[in-house]
């Protein structure tokens, strides 16, 4: 799996999956569920519908 989600691109998914989290979690509603799958991209460096659409905001080596 070659990576495709660059440094700042996962920074904001693992703040965007905190705050989804926290909302799912206050809230009780399925936020929680968006927040890990935000996290888990984040964590991996690897997004699903980037690959399929032949996106990547990683930097390219030189």
């Amino acid at each position: 799996m070659k990576k495709n989600v660059g440094n700042i691109d996962r920074t904001v998914r693992a703040v965007a999956g905190l705050v989804a989290l926290g909302a799912g979690f206050y809230f009780q509603s399925w936020w929680g569920a968006i927040g890990l799958v935000f996290l888990g991209t984040a964590a991996i460096g690897w997004c699903p519908p980037y690959a399929l659409l032949g996106l990547s905001t990683c930097s390219t080596e030189k």
